[in-house]
């Protein structure tokens, strides 16, 4: 069998200062782009009409974004769908005339008959038209927010249940972190939040927090051997008995992830890029957050146990200077 990173020795928490300002400088930044210019939307979620044609000669594509807007359909998105034959026409502004007074079916129409005009009937085909409504595409992001926010509940209630508040805590801020964290980067990479980039969001809180739990798993098991050693080597030491685990998994997962960014088309690239950066996020936030905070929950909030509670308290604090704890006895409850 193959091992890799057998009995390393890594001081990760160590470097907690230093991975909470990387975080911060990451995040900030792009929440507050975000709540300058905000996302922006497929029509799943805005309203309007999408066509996917199939020319029989590549078309150019100024020539198509030309003609539509001599035809009146402003602002419309085309883009390339697999081949250089297929196109993919996003007339999505609910603000425009044509969806306000003529309704989406007919703009539609109006693209048809544009391309047919410029083009001729027997050059394209349209594979598929899709039209949404602006208050289907309304319900659409409340449902697709409480979605986020339903699974978030139920990973809180299963964590309770699993493991003690503090792990818990620790766990779902850490997963905050990630969620945080992947809406700055979508903000960055000006992806459209579609039903398939939602989708993208909730997979990834799944995955790290599977990487956090395995981690708080194993950190528990260590606990009940009741060795007699710091909260602070216990956690350093449970991230490196996982992390042959965890280098495995991750590269695994990224190099399927990468090829669908690079091979999957238009329709699975944002989701292959938002879990792309989940499974980095996610094997961050599980070593460099969770552990933290839960060396902090445990100084702050110290459990109470047969012996040695207060000095375990003043071990579990993080180090001021980088230097390692003093030993001390640390039981699980």
């Amino acid at each position: 069998m193959l091992r890799i990173l057998h009995d390393t020795k890594i001081d990760f928490i160590r470097l907690w200062k230093v991975t909470t300002v990387v975080t911060l400088l990451f995040i900030i930044p792009g929440l507050l782009f975000l709540a300058v210019s905000g996302y922006k939307y497929s029509i799943e979620f805005t309203g309007g009409t999408l066509m996917q044609v199939r020319f029989v000669k590549a078309p150019n594509v100024a020539d198509v974004r030309s003609t539509l807007d001599n035809a009146g359909i402003k602002g419309a998105e085309i883009a390339q769908f697999g081949t250089d034959l297929d196109y993919v026409i996003r007339a999505q502004d609910p603000r425009s005339v044509a969806q306000q007074t003529r309704g989406a079916e007919s703009v539609a129409g109006e693209i048809e008959a544009a391309l047919t005009a410029k083009f001729g009937k027997s050059a394209y085909t349209v594979q598929r038209t899709e039209t949404v409504g602006p208050k289907v595409g309304g319900e659409l992001r409340t449902k697709a927010l409480y979605a986020i926010l339903i699974s978030f509940m139920a990973t809180l209630a299963y964590l309770a249940w699993r493991f003690e508040w503090r792990f818990g805590v620790a766990a779902v801020v850490a997963t905050a972190h990630d969620i945080l964290a992947t809406l700055a980067f979508i903000k960055y990479t000006e992806l459209e939040i579609s039903l398939v980039v939602v989708g993208g969001i909730l997979t990834m809180i799944g995955y790290s927090l599977n990487d956090t739990i395995i981690i708080f798993d194993r950190v528990r098991e260590n606990l009940r051997k009741r060795q007699k050693v710091t909260l602070y080597d216990t956690l350093n030491r449970s991230v490196n008995e996982t992390l042959p685990r965890s280098v495995l998994t991750h590269a695994t997962v990224f190099a399927t992830l990468l090829a669908l960014a690079l091979l999957g088309g238009e329709v699975l690239r944002p989701f292959a890029l938002v879990m792309l950066f989940g499974v980095v996020t996610g094997t961050f936030s599980s070593i460099y957050v969770a552990p933290p905070l839960l060396l902090y929950i445990e100084h702050r909030w110290p459990r109470a146990s047969e012996s040695g509670a207060a000095s375990r308290s003043r071990s579990a604090a993080p180090p001021r200077s980088g230097s390692r704890p003093a030993a001390a006895s640390t039981t699980s409850r």
